[in-house]
């Protein structure tokens, strides 16, 4: 598999320093995506109310 040569977010060349972004700005950009969750991974539903409920035997 090759490497990206340009920034997945905006499609610039990518830097030698923030790779594979192209610039500190992608990449504080993209890291603050997946802290404000901007980023999900699908999955099943959790009830928070059974957080902290044993999980049912199937």
């Amino acid at each position: 598999m090759a490497k990206s040569e340009t920034c997945p977010l905006c499609g610039k060349p990518a830097s030698k320093d923030d790779m594979p972004f192209c610039s500190r700005g992608c990449r504080d950009r993209d890291l603050l995506q997946w802290l404000g969750e901007g980023y999900r991974i699908p999955g099943r539903t959790v009830d928070p109310d059974g957080l902290d409920s044993p999980p049912e035997p199937h």
